[in-house]
């Protein structure tokens, strides 16, 4: 991981970046199910998931939305944070040994009025399973400065 400094008018809208996959473990599962207190029967009751639509356990969808976009992380801008996620939809199961892979890509830069200061990114994240089937999609909203206000100048 590296530091890069990327002010708002330096994204272009339809670029976008590929991750290596991860695969999904009953450890994974297991963690965040004691970090959320969720321990639903569709995510750690294998017996009782055999009687179920999917016939096997399946991964929590905030597990999959944290992982989806903590593999879109990898430079460090310094001067950008994450604002938030819309329309976060969980499509298809993740099941144990499925390998996901997402793709962000910008959709959007618009004025954020709140703070002059900084530009509005709108990034779409769409992660596949091995089959390339889509599993999870959200926008991820990200604030950046903008050059121009750079030091303290306006």
């Amino acid at each position: 991981m590296k530091i890069e400094t990327r002010y708002f008018e330096d994204y272009l809208v339809g670029s976008s970046r590929v991750t290596l996959g991860r695969t999904i473990t009953e450890a994974d599962i297991m963690l965040h199910a004691g970090q959320t207190g969720d321990f639903y029967p569709h995510h750690v009751d294998a017996e009782w998931m055999k009687t179920h639509l999917f016939g096997a356990r399946v991964a929590h969808g905030t597990l999959v939305l944290s992982i989806a976009i903590g593999m879109t992380a990898g430079d460090v801008n310094p001067i950008a944070f994450s604002y938030g996620y819309d329309r976060i939809r969980f499509i298809r199961p993740v099941f144990i040994g499925d390998t996901i892979t997402s793709t962000a890509t910008i959709v959007e830069k618009r004025d954020y009025p709140k703070r002059p200061a900084y530009g509005q990114l709108v990034e779409t994240v769409e992660t596949v399973n091995q089959q390339g089937e889509s599993v999870l999609s959200c926008q991820h909203l990200y604030l950046v400065e903008r050059r121009q206000t750079a030091g303290g100048s306006s």
